[in-house]
């Protein structure tokens, strides 16, 4: 995958701006709807939210 990002940190491959892994296009990021996703980084994303959406829950 090639892309390019100012927010990118190569040596942690995370997300200045999110402050979490880097998904390129995902929710949030400057290259949201700039690139089409792969079914593939769909998933991940989906995944993500909902681990993020649990440990919300498992909080309250």
């Amino acid at each position: 995958m090639t892309f390019a990002c100012k927010n990118y940190v190569l040596e942690e491959d995370r997300c200045k701006r999110l402050r979490c892994e880097c998904i390129p296009g995902r929710p949030g990021c400057v290259l949201e709807g700039r690139m089409a996703l792969s079914e593939a980084l769909e998933e991940r994303i989906r995944k993500l939210e909902e681990e993020r959406k649990a440990r919300r829950v498992g909080k309250e």
